[in-house]
């Protein structure tokens, strides 16, 4: 027993393992992450549909979105914005790790009668030959990627815009670092049974990494018959650092924004919006 609670409680090093797979391809956790993208109490792996409604207002206004607008969202869950988009005449593509958010969005589309390019991938090995207008990343997904691979999205974010193209994604701020803690608990079912159909415990150990400006929620779940782990990382990111990242791959960012419902940008909130183009 010691040695287990020894390795539940173990810090790794920032971004030292990945577990998207686990987190978006099991059958059970995607059918339950589809119903946290479909709940309208909570903002949880979808914001509500009123915010979601308000940001595709502004961004059709924004980015003069119409019937030649190309659009690639990364990241799309069940097409909550996709949809929207496509409704106002858009060529979208929605890429996304879900299997069930995929099946869900596809199935809008074909009710809606709409036109929509669904692919069901991880976004970090996503090809195409397209060239987008504009580029979608919503839910601070950007967050949870290691430094290597928030270079690898940019770089194919940079490869697939149009000359003039443009991205807009959303990201945690220091603010809300700051307001992260420490802790360890465990709780039977935790989540409301969402990590396995069979009974489980739920051991969530919360590290902070001061110098890096990095979270993890450390899930690990305990079954009768096996034990595993699932690694949420959180990067938070000032105005300075995230600029640097995006100048590293070749873009200049014109504004930052509250969110992508384009409020003005305060530096107590716990996110900001980035809008960026390729520099020179």
């Amino acid at each position: 027993m010691y040695k287990e609670l020894k390795k539940i409680n173990h810090k790794p090093e920032p971004f030292e393992v990945y577990t998207a797979a686990t987190l978006w391809t099991d059958d059970h956790i995607s059918k339950k992450m589809l119903e946290y993208h479909l709940n309208q109490d909570v903002d949880a792996a979808s914001r509500k549909k009123v915010f979601i409604d308000s940001s595709v207002e502004w961004m059709t206004s924004f980015f003069n979105i119409g019937a030649t607008t190309k659009i690639c969202d990364f990241g799309c869950g069940p097409g909550l914005y996709c949809t929207q988009f496509a409704e106002r005449g858009a060529l979208v593509t929605g890429v996304d790790f879900s299997a069930s958010s995929i099946e869900y969005a596809c199935n809008t589309a074909a009710k809606k009668n709409l036109d929509v390019e669904y692919v069901q991938q991880n976004y970090l090995e996503y090809e195409t030959d397209k060239k987008f207008d504009l580029i979608t990343m919503i839910m601070c997904d950007f967050c949870a990627l290691s430094p290597t691979q928030r270079m690898k999205l940019l770089s194919k974010f940079h490869q697939y815009l149009s000359e003039n193209g443009t991205v807009i994604l959303d990201a945690y701020t220091l603010s809300a670092f700051a307001q992260r803690d420490e802790s360890a608990s465990y709780e039977h079912l935790q989540l409301n049974g969402f990590w396995s159909a069979s009974d489980y415990y739920g051991f969530v150990n919360i590290f902070k990494y001061e110098d890096e400006k990095v979270v993890l929620d450390k899930y690990t779940i305990v079954e009768e018959n096996q034990t595993w782990e699932v690694y949420n990382w959180l990067q938070y990111f000032s105005k300075k650092s995230i600029t640097k990242e995006f100048e590293a791959a070749g873009f200049r960012i014109d504004e930052f924004y509250a969110d992508v419902a384009g409020r003005p940008y305060d530096e107590e909130f716990s996110e900001f919006a980035v809008v960026a183009k390729k520099a020179g």
